[in-house]
């Protein structure tokens, strides 16, 4: 792999998958109905603080073991291979599913900036979803081009992250501003701060519940470190200013879809507007309200800034999580054959725009239970990072170890915490019956490839083994090698 991301590549990696288009859409469609203006810019807030603990558990495993695979790797060190496979396979399909709903955006984008365009050749109509055959083939040419530019040498597409993570930053700060600049802006507008149908404890932990899903992202930084062209200590500052400056974001956004004139107008607005078989978008309806036509200018730097980076940043994550899987022979090793020309994990890049490739036909609403489902996942990979990294900080030599290691056991609860709330029934959180259904199919599908793959690697040497997943047969593990 060649050494060529630089400081600001990377971070553009991280802030571009963690601002993807939920940003944009869930506010009208989730935060504001369902947790209300104020408990969502205070699950925003607590959530990016938590998960900051979490970002920290990170930056000492990229430290102690700086290869591609991340959370892989270090659930490898800590437990040994099975946990590595459960915790590759719990981010694989997470870090795919995110690539598709970023891609499936582009059709509710293009029918409320273009309605009508695109919307011909009516194939079927799934989960209440049409599917056209004008937005299957804009899906399809997209999943195309960053597939191919993934294919290539990954400085292009770090380059290209770079301008679009400026494009993304500048369109919200536009939105916010033209709103708070708006005759009918107020803060009275907030009211009622808290959903009206739950108590606030409970609206604030909806919000906090799915910060696995909202700042996934963040973690792109430990799959991406074999091809860093500087140390892998300054990956600390890169995800924590990544994670803070993708939290304000998220408050801009939803704040500017709250305060343009009362809420609960709004979302009676889009209602009706659902109800009569438009495209219901608040963030696109207050863009209009304070720019006009030139809303359309700020939706397109800022929300195609946004669908871009998602895209690119997890093509780049999912793809080497799959070649680190292929190196301790967890899949086959043909996911890890890297392009003599470009140093690109090709095969996984075809692999993967193979799968979303589907996505066009799906639906937009299959495709949302599989990254509602995808949390689970988030959270599961966050919890192997942080167990293991207080099992590394704890055996070090290092004189101040009190802290670190507090700073881990917060990450750990932070990860149960958003687990339990996602999979306990009665919980603000918990994930719906389709996602549910989607969840075993996946855990089954896991359950048999380990069986499989596992007469492979059963075989390894615990050298042989440590070597392929972190490249140095001296890294200490910490795992039964029995």
């Amino acid at each position: 792999m060649k050494k060529i991301l630089s400081p600001a590549q990377v971070w553009a990696l991280a802030l571009g998958s963690i601002v993807g288009w939920g940003c944009f859409v869930l506010p009208g469609d989730s935060f504001l109905p369902n947790s209300g203006p104020l408990a969502a810019l205070i699950g925003f807030g607590v959530g990016a603080f938590l998960l900051s603990f979490v970002a920290l558990a990170y930056s000492y495993m990229i430290d102690y073991v700086p290869v591609a695979g991340g959370e892989y790797a270090y659930a490898y060190i800590g437990y040994g291979p099975t946990c590595a496979f459960i915790c590759g396979w719990a981010l694989v399909l997470g870090y795919v599913s995110i690539i598709a709903i970023n891609i499936s955006a582009l059709a509710l984008i293009f029918r409320f900036l273009f309605p009508g365009v695109l919307e011909f050749g009516l194939l079927y109509t799934i989960a209440g979803w049409q599917v056209y055959t004008g937005e299957v083939l804009l899906m399809i040419a997209v999943v195309l081009v960053f597939g191919y530019l993934n294919y290539l040498d990954i400085s292009f597409a770090g380059t290209l992250q770079v301008i679009l993570a400026f494009l993304l930053s500048g369109g919200i700060l536009l939105l916010f501003f033209g709103t708070v600049s708006l005759d009918s802006f107020s803060l009275s507008n907030l009211q009622p701060v808290f959903a009206e149908s739950r108590p606030a404890f409970s609206s604030i932990l909806a919000i906090v519940a799915i910060s696995p899903f909202l700042f996934v992202g963040f973690d792109t930084v430990s799959q991406t470190v074999e091809e860093f062209n500087f140390s892998p200590a300054k990956s600390k500052k890169i995800m924590l200013f990544a994670i803070i400056w993708g939290g304000l974001l998220y408050s801009m956004v939803t704040f500017s879809c709250a305060a343009a004139i009362p809420y609960p107008d709004m979302l009676a607005k889009l209602a009706d507007m659902r109800a009569a078989g438009s495209t219901a978008w608040a963030t696109g309806e207050v863009a209009k309200m304070a720019y006009g036509n030139f809303g359309v200018v700020v939706l397109c730097c800022g929300v195609g800034g946004a669908v871009c980076t998602g895209i690119n940043g997890f093509f780049v994550a999912s793809t080497r999580l799959l070649l680190a899987m292929s190196r301790g022979s967890i899949l086959p090793k043909w996911f890890g054959e890297i392009h003599p020309k470009y140093a690109s994990p090709y095969k996984s890049v075809l692999f993967c725009t193979a799968i979303v490739l589907l996505t066009p036909f799906a639906g937009r609403a299959v495709v949302g239970w599989i990254v509602d489902m995808s949390s689970v996942g988030t959270g599961i990979a966050y919890l192997f990072t942080c167990l293991v990294a207080i099992k590394v900080i704890q055996h070090s030599d290092r004189s101040d170890k009190n802290g670190p290691i507090l700073f881990g056991w917060i990450g750990v609860i932070m990860s149960l915490l958003c687990i339990a709330l996602l999979l306990i029934p009665g919980s603000p959180a918990y994930i719906s019956l389709p996602c549910s259904i989607i969840l075993v199919v996946w855990t089954v599908m896991g359950i048999i490839l380990y069986f499989v793959s596992k007469q492979y690697w059963i075989h390894l040497s615990h050298k042989e083994m440590t070597t392929d997943i972190c490249g140095n047969s001296e890294i200490q593990t910490y795992f039964n090698k029995q």
